[in-house]
Parts: C-alpha cells; sequence; structure tokens
C-alpha cells in the first residue's frame, strides 16, 4: 500500500517547525537579508529545536530520524525563506558527507561539538568547487601530498556555504594525479589551522541569509587521520561521493518546493485580489492556466522528493547485488526529484514576478526576492542537466564515470 501522508511524529514536528517559520523566519526574511545572515536570536531557536540534527545517526550524536523527516521540515523552511535554511547553523552538508564517507567512530568524533551548547554558533563546510577546472589532468588542481605521517594541501576552494562562517571543512583534493577522478580525497581541516585561510565572501544574486565564500590553503598540514574513506577502492569512492550528492541534492530540493510553494501562494492572492475589467485577474483563462500550472509543478515536486527520501529511509536488502540495485533505484530517485524541483522553483519564482506585472520587480513585495533565490538555489547542488546525466546512467546501467556524476569544474562547479 501506498502511503503519501506523514506518520504522526513526523506531522507534529511539522507543525512546530512551519509555526516556527512562519512566526520567525518569514516576517525576518528582509531583516535576514539586510544583515546577510540568520540573526543568532533566529539560530539560537532552531539550534535548541534540533534541526541541524534530524537525518544524523544517533550514533553522531543527531536524531537519527531519516531522511524523510528532514525533508518535510526542510520544505517548511524553504516556504519561509529558503536563505534562512542554508544560513542556520548546524553541520550541515558536512555532517551528510562525514556520514557518507567516513567511519561510524569519525562521524561521531567530527560532529559531537555541533551539538553542544555552544551549537547555534558553530557552522560545517564542504569545500568541493574550484574556480577553474584543470586543464593538464582530469581531477582537482588542489593537491594533498604526503608529508610527515599526514598531508599537505595546496589549492582554493571556492562556492563554500557558510565558508566565512565555519568552524571545520571537508577539503577535497587530489592524492593521484594519474587516477584522476579515481584518485581524489577528502580531509578534514579546522578553521584554526595555520595553512587555511578564509578568503572574501561572494556576493551573490540571492540567499543573502547564507554566506558563500572560498578558502585558500596554502601548505595546511594535516594528520593521516583527518583523511575520511582511505580505504575505499575507486568505485567505492564514486559511490559514497554520489550518496552524499544526491542526498545533498534532496535536501536542497525539498527547500525549492518550500520556495515554489511560497511564490506560488503570494501569487494566486495577489490573482484573487488584484481586479480587472470588473473581475481578479486569476479569473482570466490565460491567468488561471499559469497558476495551474505552477501548483502542479509544487504538488509533483513534493511526492518526488518525498519518494526519493523513502527509498534511503527503507531497510537495504541484506544480498549484496539486491542492495546494490536498492541504492541505484534512491540515487537515481533523487536525481529526478532533485532536477525536477529545481526546475519548478525557478519557473514558479519567474511567474510570480511575471503575474505581479512591474510591480514584480519592486523590492517592496517579496516576488523578486523570490525570483533570485530560485535562480541560485539551483546552483546550490549538482545542477538539473548532472541531475539528468546521473538518472540516466543509472537507467541504462552506464558505469559511474565521476566526469560525468560528479559536479566536477570541467562542468560546473556548484555552491555545496
Amino acid at each position: 500500500m501506498i502511503d503519501f501522508e506523514p506518520s504522526e511524529d513526523q506531522r507534529m514536528m511539522k507543525d512546530s517547525v512551519a509555526q516556527f517559520a512562519k512566526s520567525t523566519l518569514a516576517p525576518r526574511i528582509r531583516e535576514s537579508e539586510r544583515l546577510r545572515a540568520v540573526p543568532e536570536d533566529v539560530r539560537r531557536l532552531a539550534h535548541e529545536m534540533g534541526l541541524g540534527f534530524i537525518d544524523v545517526p544517533e550514533s553522531a550524536g543527531g536524531q537519527g530520524l531519516g531522511l524523510l523527516t528532514r525533508v518535510i521540515l526542510e520544505e517548511e523552511l524553504g516556504s519561509a525563506d529558503a536563505g534562512a535554511a542554508f544560513g542556520l547553523s548546524g553541520p550541515g552538508s558536512f555532517g551528510l558527507a562525514v556520514v557518507e564517507l567516513g567511519t561510524a567512530e569519525q562521524a561521531a568524533a567530527l560532529l559531537a561539538d555541533f551539538s553542544g551548547a555552544d551549537g547555534h554558533a558553530r557552522f560545517g563546510a564542504v569545500a568541493w568547487s574550484e574556480p577553474k577546472p584543470n586543464k593538464e589532468r582530469a581531477g582537482f588542481v588542489a593537491t594533498a601530498t604526503p608529508e610527515g605521517e599526514g598531508y599537505k594541501l595546496t589549492g582554493t576552494k571556492t562556492f563554500i556555504v557558510n565558508a566565512p562562517h565555519a568552524a571545520r571543512f571537508l577539503v577535497f583534493a587530489q592524492v593521484d594525479a594519474a587516477k584522476g577522478w579515481g584518485g581524489i580525497g577528502a580531509f578534514v581541516v579546522e578553521k584554526d589551522n595555520a595553512g587555511l585561510k578564509v578568503g572574501s565572501r561572494h556576493d551573490t544574486l540571492g540567499l543573502e541569509a547564507a554566506a558563500f565564500g572560498e578558502i585558500t590553503l596554502d601548505g595546511a598540514i594535516v594528520a593521516a587521520s583527518a583523511r575520511l574513506g582511505e580505504g575505499l577502492s575507486e568505485a567505492e569512492l564514486t559511490r559514497a561521493l554520489l550518496r552524499f550528492f544526491t542526498k545533498h541534492a534532496l535536501v536542497v530540493a525539498a527547500r525549492a518546493v518550500g520556495l515554489a510553494r511560497f511564490a506560488y501562494e503570494i501569487a494566486l492572492e495577489h490573482c484573487e485580489t488584484r481586479k480587472t475589467f470588473g473581475k481578479p485577474i486569476g479569473h482570466f483563462q490565460a491567468v488561471a492556466f499559469n497558476l495551474a500550472d505552477r501548483h502542479m509543478d509544487v504538488e509533483s515536486s513534493r511526492w518526488l522528493v518525498w519518494r526519493a527520501a523513502f527509498a534511503w529511509d527503507a531497510k537495504r536488502p541484506e544480498k549484496e547485488k539486491e542492495a546494490m540495485r536498492a541504492e541505484r533505484e534512491a540515487m537515481r530517485s533523487s536525481a529526478q526529484a532533485a532536477a525536477t524541483a529545481l526546475e519548478a522553483a525557478m519557473r514558479t519564482g519567474d511567474d510570480c514576478v511575471a503575474l505581479h506585472g512591474g510591480s514584480g520587480f519592486i523590492r517592496d513585495l517579496i516576488a523578486e526576492k523570490l525570483m533570485r533565490d530560485a535562480k541560485q538555489i539551483a546552483l546550490c547542488c549538482p545542477t538539473a542537466e548532472q541531475l539528468d546525466q546521473i538518472a540516466t546512467a543509472l537507467d541504462l546501467g552506464a558505469p559511474l564515470d565521476p566526469a560525468l556524476v560528479l559536479p566536477t569544474p570541467d562542468s560546473q562547479a556548484i555552491f555545496t
């Protein structure tokens, strides 16, 4: 039996987060935009609600409630302020990556202090993208070379979500140049590392409540234990990275669904109250068809996101072959859901402005911000085109070539 209804516990959490979003995030959306940060009192409240630890395993200090619960709650945050959803403190994408690439012991050690009393002030970050692709060989320009009993990291990483605030980074760098994308490694680097410098913050189109920036690694020395996933084969590393990127894409997609819902609701309200020729403009066929299509965008993308998250939460089959098949299906569903949600958000944000006419471009109204946020959010995970590539590769049973299925700087750098 297919059940699209949240459980009673999920419904209660959803209602609680919806109230937080409506009463706290939404009224301060312009304040967060002006501050270019989520106000501290809001971050503290979100931390007390445990919003950054919904799907973090209990063994790593989280609530272990699964990805489905998280995407349900992320939609509610996105329906009030998608930028704030990115700008709230906590492990964020760092937590997802550490759980997929590290051991249970590493995850527990690296995520423990995010849940402490001062956790509302702690951010994690993933340093994946680079300013330019490597023209000499496949792989990253940034390198990690053996140094004593550890590694020395050199290079620049960019488009990092919350880079200016992060206390801890997961940095991806080239370990073996001859292996191309099969020779990359992931390293935990603390902000106070003498070889790490946090660069200037990017001035972005939207999502101003989140800070995007870059870091420079100038011979940053880390211990051998700071490397995650060292014992994985090339194929296993690619699988782990795909699990990270597709789960992360689902989280972003849920926020995009919330953003699209917000845009649709204010467009609908405007079309019900704005009158011309003696009746609301929503009663005219052209406008009505537009609204109907955008409503379908919101609903269809939500169910795709929920279905994909449910696939990740389902119990894994015991047999390896069946477990692999289930994992590939979850990845494929995630790629399809995220691609759909990102494009739906852009269409809905764009049409929200159009349906407001000239006033949609005025900053007195929120419509223009939603359009800007929708464009920005589409670059905060693998792009719709990259997600299409993942889904098609899995449909065809093609080898998962990292150069094709991972968001490499050769194709398009992303905000992570």
